[in-house]
């Protein structure tokens, strides 16, 4: 696992996740909605898989891995410590990797990918489930499928889809960032798709008053 990691200190992550969760429990409150309707997921991208059992004594259940092989080693390790999810570009060729060990993968955005995904379904967890990516903003060269190939792909899905994710167009002020995720929460909402993964480190806030059901959560937990 190559790049760089995050030290993880038990008590700091313990404390930053006691934190977040009253953060979020309140913006959930002001979206009219209760404090566990939004789950946090830890991205590990960053953390080695030596710290892991860390996250774990520090609270955290919920990981998310962006690395198909990554994820794999981890799980291997350590399954039963955490619900896994996938959130990182999803390769047609890694899908056999992740599926006995995760419960969703936050980022199908292809036919490619659901085709491997049907030859291998037998492969997965009985109670796995799928996001759509969804390039809201149109972002020239984004990961997403458009709002308007939603259903075509969600046809075509061998696994029940549940909801819809998306990563906004960068930005210092999360406030730029709640119209895109008003539109993914319409864009679920007509559809009767109860899971949206949308917020991370810089704009979880403002994803949770706008109907995040899961926000991604990395440096603003370890830094």
């Amino acid at each position: 696992m190559a790049g760089v990691t995050f030290a993880v200190d038990v008590d700091r992550v313990r404390a930053k996740l006691a934190q977040l969760r009253e953060e979020v429990a309140a913006a959930a409150v002001r979206s009219g909605r209760a404090a566990d309707d939004v789950a946090l997921l830890a991205a590990t991208k960053y953390v080695s898989i030596e710290d892991m059992p860390k996250l774990a004594e520090a609270g955290v259940r919920l990981v998310g891995e962006n690395r198909a092989q990554d994820l794999a080693a981890k799980a291997a390790a350590y399954g039963g410590l955490f619900t896994w999810h996938f959130i990182g570009q999803l390769q047609s060729r890694r899908v056999p990797l992740i599926l006995p060990h995760v419960e969703m993968i936050h980022s199908v955005a292809s036919e490619s990918a659901l085709g491997v995904l049907r030859r291998h379904v037998s492969e997965a967890r009985e109670d796995l489930r799928i996001l759509i990516e969804v390039n809201v903003a149109g972002e020239e060269g984004k990961a997403g499928v458009s709002p308007t190939e939603i259903d075509a792909l969600a046809s075509h899905s061998p696994v029940p889809v549940a909801g819809l994710m998306t990563m906004p167009p960068a930005t210092a002020d999360p406030e730029r960032s709640r119209r895109w995720f008003a539109a993914l929460r319409e864009l679920a909402c007509e559809r009767g798709l109860s899971e949206l993964s949308m917020g991370s480190s810089q704009d979880y806030v403002v994803a949770v008053e706008e109907g995040a059901t899961i926000v991604r959560l990395g440096s603003r937990l370890y830094g």
